[in-house]
């Protein structure tokens, strides 16, 4: 019986049943399990597994139990911490690695699971030797790892509508996975994207439900094999992990870790479709979402956990958070969430925060909180999984099938794949005639994404946001224009990379690379669906070659689909390239004719692409759209440019070129009175403070402060409406100022943030810290001011009103030029010990 049959034709009554299910306004909302499906889980019991399960059960004490849920981050224990707590699992977030290196060689990452491993069976010190399971985030590829083969992001590859592809990309993944010694991938994401402002919008394969289940079992299978009863770590497989269960896609205007405010119909039909196919497959792990439904979230519903994925779904794997997602739970802490096991979760991922979450579960299981039933159900379902692994009887990670076999990392059948899938994903939206190029022309290639490995990538590429790398970090990568270049060389014509555009010959034609730049989770939650105004400066360049006489190609780079008629008009042929990865190779095979023949376009859309970028607005092209280049020339009709909508605002900037931002006021004074800056000269204090401009990049693109000391100062940027930086905190993101410190400081400068009277937190800046006379990024991660990270006092960092405050009492001579949140930094200053 074909799957949609059964949804559609077995399930009728249901699906009459929950057409009238209305959104309930109870705090925490009603959930129907008998209108989901009923899923045939496809891994028999084993009956020797299962008497193995019950005896250790039976003999494990209570704080090795506590041990098996909980999966602290590599940055945060040691293997001789796992060895004493009997911890189940460990993963590597997005910016961890061996040694805090998390661009650590190959090696160094199976050195460290050895020794993971070796703490976790180590029986000297009592307990019954448990091997530990590690996770990690290879989710288009191998991607945390140097010289690992980078496949398309998701939405690319949603455009192949090639579910036979996935399953190879997903068997390659696995192979690369094992040479370092994990087990165990947070992927695939069948998230289904219904508003692309969504900072992980890419991550999904398409806004079709369909086309995400199409291949979700196919990945799976990929990933872990066929559930055959077989060892899965026998043959070149690793565990699987579906995410993030459930409508992470269907938040609210698109916002990460938001609210899914959709009827359970749509919940069912939309975002759980993807889960039949998968649970299907037999996968191993589901990992529940940061975000809500109906104001709940997801990893405290017991509902749809419990109820839904692992009563009426049959999900006989085990179930874990997201990253310190448990903190987000009502109710719950950092340090204290009894109500997400309670609710069916059976592994908290809990990077920093399992000390305190040991200590809690285990006082909690002791007393009854949490019942000892559904603290052995946990236990139980993860032993599960590991016997299925065969982690038992597998060794340590080097000891195993393709461990430390270098020549799988990258290896080239494993970038032909990626290589396939570059090629069919691209989408051609307009062909005025000028594709297929002829490689025997003088091809210009500019664009500022043309030879920029870790912008084609986008992030979740060696670090979580995929910034602040080099094309040096990708041995055996291709650029865009690495892919052209050979192309051209091959077919005896000419090529010139030219960023700006500027040529030293006229070009026969000319490709413009551009795009957006990398991004993961909320840092890629966008107002509006264009280009950030700095992105949009190749377009200048496309009509500059176009009124010269020369044939344009745009090329873009981008997670989503978005607003870009004015280069849809300046160009004479447009192909959305997404973001295909360390193979750009792909991109140049179906822009030229090799031969004299031109292989088609075959992508099509996974979204539908705006006409504006008004989120919801009319749409310019449909899901499915995409032209094979074959087609009759055909007239273009001039796009209207207007976007609709107004720029949006400056989102986690507050200071730039040495302005407020708009809803920021840049302040000097004391606690007594505080001067706005909206011009300068300026003074404040009576002349104990003064404020002037300098140039920094642009002319007065910076201020310079100058504080007289005797007695206390502060610069600072307020607002008087708060904003909630929780998933920043909680993301590892860090407060940027660029600035200079002209002289020597004295010993009591301070940088922190506040929360209203009263609140805040602050980081002092030791002389010596800062180099003087010298431009620095300088970052703190915004959990150094946070109340919740173990500290006496600190900041609400859901309530900030300044997110700068610079405090002295003695003299100051410095100069600032922007003040922001992200990832990258000259000099990042660790949190005070």
């Amino acid at each position: 019986m074909r799957r949609e049959f059964a949804w559609g034709t077995a399930l009728g009554a249901c699906l009459a049943a929950s057409a009238a299910i209305a959104a309930p306004t109870a705090a925490d909302p009603v959930v129907h399990p008998a209108v989901w499906p009923s899923v045939a889980w496809p891994v028999a019991p084993i009956a020797a597994d299962e008497a193995r399960i019950a005896t250790l059960l039976s003999h494990m004490s209570v704080e090795e139990k506590v041990g098996q849920i909980l999966q602290p981050d590599i940055d945060s224990i040691t293997p001789d911490e796992v060895r004493r707590y009997h911890i189940g699992s460990v993963l590597n977030g997005g910016n961890s690695g061996p040694n805090k290196d998390d661009f650590a060689p190959a090696p160094k990452w199976l050195e460290l699971a050895d020794q993971f491993y070796a703490a976790s069976v180590d029986r000297s010190a009592g307990g019954h030797g448990i091997p530990i399971l590690w996770g990690t985030d290879a989710v288009h590829g191998h991607s945390n790892i140097v010289g690992a083969t980078l496949f398309p992001q998701n939405i690319g590859l949603g455009a192949t509508r090639d579910p036979a592809l996935i399953e190879r990309i997903g068997a390659a993944t696995a192979v690369e996975i094992r040479t370092t010694g994990q087990e165990w991938t947070f992927a695939p994401t069948i998230t289904v994207p219904q508003d692309y402002r969504w900072g992980r919008a890419y991550e999904g394969y398409s806004s079709n439900p369909d086309l995400v289940a199409s291949y979700a079992g196919r990945m799976i299978v990929g990933l872990q094999g066929r559930p055959d009863g077989s060892r899965i770590l026998a043959g070149p497989h690793v565990l699987a992990s579906t995410k993030h269960f459930i409508a992470d896609g269907g938040t609210f205007e698109g916002h990460d870790q938001g609210d899914a405010r959709i009827s359970e119909t749509e919940l069912r039909d939309v975002h759980g479709k993807p889960y039949v196919p998968a649970l299907e497959a037999g996968v191993g792990t589901v990992m529940t979402s940061f975000s809500s439904w109906q104001g709940q979230k997801i990893g405290g519903s017991k509902g749809l956990v419990t109820d839904v994925l692992k009563g009426r779904m049959n999900f006989g794997g085990f179930v874990v958070t997201d990253w310190n997602a448990h903190a987000q739970i009502a109710g719950c802490s950092l340090d204290n969430c009894p109500q997400a096991i309670n609710a069916g979760v059976d592994m908290y991922m809990a990077p920093d925060s399992w000390r305190g979450l040991y200590a809690s579960l285990l006082a909690q299981a002791k007393d009854g909180t949490v019942p000892m039933a559904r603290l052995d159900d946990a236990v139980a379902r993860i032993l599960r999984v590991k016997l299925r692994l065969g982690l038992f009887e597998a060794g340590k990670p080097s000891s195993r099938a393709l461990a430390g076999d270098w020549r799988q990392l990258g290896a080239p059948a494993h970038r032909a794949i990626a290589r396939e899938a570059v090629a069919k994903s691209l989408v051609l939206l307009k062909n005025t005639g000028v594709l297929p190029l002829k490689p025997s022309a003088n091809i210009l290639v500019a664009g500022d994404g043309a030879d920029d490995i870790a912008r084609q990538s986008g992030g979740w590429t060696l670090s979580w946001q995929g910034t602040g790398l080099s094309n040096a970090m990708f041995p055996g990568a291709t650029t865009l224009w690495g892919g052209i270049a050979a192309a051209v060389k091959a077919g005896g014509g000419q090529a010139e990379l030219a960023p700006d555009g500027k040529y030293t010959r006229k070009p026969d034609a000319a490709i413009v690379v551009f795009g957006e730049t990398p991004y993961a989770e909320f840092q890629g939650d966008i107002k509006s669906l264009q280009l950030r105004p700095e992105l949009r400066a190749p377009l200048a360049t496309m009509q500059r070659l176009k009124a010269a006489g020369i044939p344009v190609v745009a090329v873009m780079l981008t997670g989503r689909p978005l607003f870009v008629n004015p280069m849809l008009n300046a160009a004479d042929g447009f192909v959305v390239a997404w973001l295909p990865g360390s193979e750009g190779a792909g991109v140049a095979d179906r822009l030229f004719a090799a031969s004299g023949t031109a292989a088609p376009f075959t992508g099509k859309l996974p979204a539908d692409w705006p006409l504006t970028a008004k989120p919801g607005g009319p749409k310019l092209y449909s899901f499915g759209y995409g032209l094979t280049g074959r087609e009759p020339r055909a007239a273009w009709k001039p796009l209207s440019e207007d976007a609709g909508v107004v720029d949006p605002g400056t989102d986690g900037v507050f200071l730039k070129a040495g302005v407020a931002t708009p809803g920021w006021s840049l302040r000097v004074g004391d606690a007594t009175a505080m001067t706005a800056i909206t011009s300068v000269p300026a003074q404040a204090l009576a002349g104990r403070i003064k404020v002037t401009a300098i140039d920094y990049g642009v002319q007065e693109g910076a201020r310079h402060f100058s504080l007289a000391g005797g007695g206390p100062q502060a610069i600072e940027l307020r607002s008087s409406d708060p904003i909630d930086l929780s998933r920043e905190s909680n993301g590892d993101v860090m407060l940027l100022a660029t600035m200079r410190l002209d002289a020597p400081q004295g010993s009591d400068l301070t940088l922190g943030v506040t929360c209203g009277a009263g609140c805040g937190g602050s980081r002092p800046l030791s002389a010596g810290m800062l180099p003087v006379g010298k431009w620095r990024v300088v970052g703190i991660p915004l959990k150094c001011f946070a109340a919740t990270n173990g500290r006496t006092g600190g900041a609400d960092v859901k309530r900030i009103d300044a997110p700068f405050v610079l405090r002295t009492s003695q003299t100051l001579e410095i100069s600032l030029a922007r003040v922001s949140l992200g990832m990258v930094a000259d000099d990042v200053l660790a949190c005070q010990p």
